[in-house]
């Protein structure tokens, strides 16, 4: 718990790694405080290395980006390039000249893909890389290895049971979050240490990417997502909680977006032009700050049973999606819910190969948890691989069902 990030294990540093051999601009990007510029300075140590935090080379950057980009040093580490957009077409016109690999390592902390200038400069020249903040295979040193193991088809159906741990040890990782900082610190500094982090984000960070007259009402809107996570997004009813058009919450769930505060998890469905329309399911990726802004504490893991589960269905959502980084990128992410209210709280697809993912706080397994895998089963007909039920017991178990497997919470980190 209190070693310094860059002790820590980060398996997407093989993808990071392939991606410099063979392509010219490389862009690590993920929340600001995930590890992207240890991450950067471990793979490419003799790079040199720029930071746009430094508010005299941003002035630069922004008042002149093609006489920026082509005074850097090559290869170079530009960091935090969200905060100078015009640099994307700079640096396109130094690749367009010079095609070498691995020229440009860039890092953003906002999501590069959606910002519109993007668009017109960097397309097929450069490749993105996910950095998320610490999964719980990463912090106990594990390959983390569960979702290669399902799509392998290798996950066993046999009665084993694993270490017992409390229930008190998960509402802990959930609690504590990835981020590496909070996990040196005790929970009440930890807890400071997320407010912090998001006043930072919200007053300044959300100024290099969008103009917003009023913080606070950004603040507000993300507490009440912190609040309603893994529900199913209601943008009408946010508006008039907060007293806010719609067209306003839609930008500011945008912003968040964005700056990976929350995640919109797409509704599937058979029919994929219905995809497009479907109610998508709002989480936000990181548990340690979710917690926080829901004021769950790890001593109401009883009391509060319900807001936990919510919790818990989020943290194993971001525990398979930062997998997938280094298992395979290629993998969408989805839930399903259909007119009886069935649900499934997370599918995984490759191609149409499809995968469910159900998640129990409870230690205890009944054969109706799995309904919502069946009529997915059902649905998706011989392109159904396999389903998996989370919980929080010691022990795998066999289903009646033998595409499904009831699994232990710390199959995730210890696989």
């Amino acid at each position: 718990m209190d070693e310094p990030e860059s002790l820590y294990p980060r398996p997407v540093q093989r993808p990071l790694l392939a991606a410099l051999a063979d392509t010219p601009a490389v862009a690590i990007i993920g929340p600001r405080q995930c590890g992207k510029s240890t991450l950067a300075r471990t793979c490419a140590p003799d790079r040199s290395y720029v930071s746009l935090d430094d508010d005299a080379i941003l002035r630069t950057a922004r008042d002149d980006p093609t006489g920026f980009v082509a005074s850097l040093p090559d290869p170079v580490t530009l960091d935090e390039v969200q905060r100078a957009p015009a640099l994307f077409r700079a640096i396109k016109g130094s690749v367009d000249r010079d095609r070498r690999p691995g020229r440009f390592l860039l890092t953003g902390s906002a999501d590069l893909l959606l910002l519109p200038q993007l668009s017109d400069s960097l397309a097929g020249r450069i490749e993105f890389i996910h950095l998320h903040p610490l999964t719980e295979a990463e912090k106990a040193r594990s390959a983390g290895a569960f979702l290669s193991t399902l799509l392998a088809g290798k996950l066993k159906g046999e009665i084993r049971s694993e270490s017992h741990e409390p229930a008190s040890a998960l509402a802990a990782q959930l609690v504590a979050g990835g981020y590496p900082e909070p996990l040196t610190r005790s929970p009440e500094r930890a807890r400071q240490w997320h407010r912090a982090y998001l006043r930072t984000l919200i007053e300044r960070d959300v100024q290099d990417i969008a103009r917003v007259k009023d913080a606070g009402e950004l603040a507000r809107l993300l507490e009440l997502l912190a609040l309603r996570a893994a529900e199913l997004l209601n943008t009408s009813n946010l508006s008039q909680e907060l007293g806010l058009d719609r067209k306003t919450v839609d930008r500011y769930l945008a912003i968040l977006e964005r700056l990976f505060l929350i995640r919109r998890l797409p509704a599937w469905h058979r029919n994929e032009a219905k995809r497009l329309v479907k109610t998508p399911k709002v989480h936000l990726p990181d548990s340690g700050l979710a917690a926080t802004l829901a004021g769950l504490t790890v001593e109401e893991w009883n009391t509060r049973r319900d807001r936990f589960g919510h919790l818990l269905e989020s943290f194993v959502v971001q525990q398979l999606i930062a997998q997938a980084g280094w298992t395979d990128p290629d993998l969408r992410f989805w839930h399903y819910r259909d007119k009886d209210q069935v649900e499934v709280d997370l599918v995984v697809t490759r191609g149409r190969q499809t995968w469910g993912v159900e998640v129990k706080a409870s230690a205890t397994v009944h054969e109706s948890d799995g309904h919502g895998l069946r009529r997915l089963a059902d649905q998706c007909g011989k392109d159904f691989k396999g389903g998996v039920l989370f919980h929080s017991g010691t022990s795998t178990l066999p289903m009646s069902d033998p595409r499904f497997l009831a699994v232990p919470l710390a199959k995730l980190w210890n696989m």
